[in-house]
């Protein structure tokens, strides 16, 4: 018997709830055949309420928490979930997506920051169904890596809908939120908006980032284009995960024949989810107007000879080294081709957690915990 069950603490009251708990691990287990995370996520959110009720109603204090981890893992030894640090994340969980600020408690230091604006509130407003369902069809391990990381509440739903939306496994989406990855999507600028119909110029717009990171590189002092062209192909599978969902690699230096002259392009995408060629041309200078007017010029000799009816108009991304969002502007705004123009970023450390590969689709079932 522990200390504070010795003196009392952990009275009749507390054998009672724990029998109550013990009762709907089990419901979750008959369930979990059939939904095994969204029926285990909806455990964690209901024992995290119950946690916050508890530690606020009565004089247990966090040593609940280690009592409580004991008596699971002992009933319930199969069950991975109820070590000590792992009902600390349970509970800041709760916290993180209600809006919480548990009574007399301090936020949990393994975890991070809250998001800013909580509310405090008393424990007694606190709701059981999940705010947010989304976040149930993500593994908790994801869970976990996105409350530990993430500041703000926008961020954290951003970062839980592209992982749903882009199956991305644990690896890859702690690699995009350590890229700010949020702060990034959709800053380039562009001519979108004038140049191709809604919806589609609202997609594009998203799928543009500005700075794009190319981190996975080892480029060092002065390179030339096709120094930095080679490499990307040479790490296609990373700047495809670094490009987004959608994106096909058709090739480099793709040849396009007009009139007498045989042109190329740097790099030549289809994307998916636009149903259009993207032509991507580097330029390791400063953005210059006259990047525009030979994008807009590959832009037409694609759309002549390589897009089908079934095709929407192709895009053009200029990634430079860095540009005036004046001058783009000015480039851009008579431009009849739709074109977007971003920055980029090279860094010495290659992600230790990034793998070689894309995420398979059936990746993100696998990771549970």
């Amino acid at each position: 018997m522990s200390e504070k069950n010795k003196n009392g603490i952990f009275d009749s009251g507390y054998k009672t709830w724990l029998a109550d708990v013990k009762t709907k691990v089990r419901n979750a287990q008959l369930k979990a055949a059939v939904k095994v995370n969204t029926v285990l996520l909806n455990l964690y959110w209901e024992l995290g309420a119950d946690i916050l009720k508890k530690q606020a109603g009565t004089k247990w204090g966090d040593g609940l928490l280690l009592q409580l981890s004991r008596d699971l893992a002992k009933e319930f030894p199969d069950m991975r979930g109820f070590s000590y640090s792992n009902l600390k994340y349970v509970k800041q969980w709760h916290i993180f997506y209600s809006g919480i600020s548990p009574i007399g408690q301090q936020p949990v230091a393994l975890i991070g920051q809250q998001p800013v604006g909580l509310i405090v509130q008393q424990p007694a407003t606190l709701i059981n169904p999940h705010p947010y369902p989304e976040i149930l069809q993500i593994p908790w391990g994801h869970n976990i890596a996105i409350i530990s990381k993430c500041k703000t509440l926008d961020a954290a739903l951003y970062y839980a809908h592209e992982t749903i939306a882009q199956n991305w496994s644990r690896s890859v989406l702690i690699h995009q939120i350590e890229s700010g990855l949020y702060k990034r999507r959709g800053k380039a600028i562009s001519n979108f908006s004038a140049t191709l119909p809604k919806p589609q110029s609202d997609l594009a717009e998203q799928t543009l980032k500005d700075p794009y990171v190319f981190d996975f590189l080892s480029l060092t002092g002065e390179y030339k284009e096709q120094e930095l062209e080679k490499a990307l192909v040479e790490r296609v599978t990373q700047f495809l995960l670094e490009l987004g969902a959608g994106f096909a690699y058709l090739g480099r230096q793709m040849p396009l024949q007009v009139g007498r002259r045989e042109f190329f392009i740097d790099l030549l995408f289809y994307h998916t989810r636009l149903h259009c060629y993207v032509v991507v041309e580097l330029k390791t200078v400063d953005f210059e107007p006259e990047h525009a007017g030979k994008m807009n010029f590959y832009l037409k000799a694609v759309d002549s000879q390589l897009r089908s009816q079934n095709d929407n108009p192709a895009i053009g991304i200029l990634i430079c080294k860095s540009k005036d969002k004046v001058v783009v502007e000015y480039a851009l705004s008579d431009i009849s081709k739709p074109i977007g123009v971003s920055a980029y970023r090279l860094t010495q450390a290659l992600p230790k957690r990034l793998k070689s590969s894309l995420p398979a689709i059936g990746a993100i079932e696998s990771e549970l915990l």
